[in-house]
């Protein structure tokens, strides 16, 4: 089953993770175990957000809910792509990519491999400006965080969980 299949199929953010594990330990060799993905409202500020971020301490990937719940609202056949995006920017920085161009030219590299120039997974690693007025809500200064609380996702790291539940 090709990648693009895989994500049109899938319906967690586990089943994204594994997509995004499998893409790049195909294309850079690489595997990063132990990692948790949290999602929490970072918040947002007049035209832009933080989409996500990597904790190297923590060794977790942090999603902001906001511009997903943006994006349900504006484009939910986006939706996935777009979180498809954001996790895989976020786990080639947990498997060493610290600096943040680098970062984004892999990503590129990457999404346009294995779903091709014109998928919107590889337009979102091209251009993220062009879908903001789909991730933002419209004429809003700074909107602080609603609730940091932090939702673990369960299931990420299926592929080294060695233990029966």
């Amino acid at each position: 089953m090709t990648y693009e299949t895989r994500l049109t199929k899938a319906k967690t953010f586990a089943d994204i993770f594994d997509i995004v594990r499998d893409v790049v330990e195909e294309y850079l060799g690489v595997d990063q175990a132990g990692l948790m993905v949290g999602i929490t409202d970072l918040g947002s500020h007049g035209r832009g957000f933080v989409g996500a971020f990597y904790s190297l301490d923590a060794n977790m990937i942090i999603i902001n809910k906001r511009p997903l719940h943006r994006l349900m609202q504006t484009k939910p056949s986006m939706y996935t792509h777009y979180l498809f995006h954001v996790m895989l920017h976020e786990y080639v920085h947990s498997i060493g990519s610290y600096d943040e161009i680098q970062t984004r030219m892999i990503v590129q590299e990457i999404s346009a491999q294995f779903f091709g120039e014109t998928h919107p997974v590889t337009e979102f690693s091209t251009n993220l400006d062009k879908y903001l007025p789909d991730l933002t809500y419209p004429d809003s200064g700074f909107q602080p965080p609603e609730d940091m609380n932090i939702e673990f996702v369960k299931g990420i790291d299926r592929k080294n969980t060695n233990y029966i539940n």
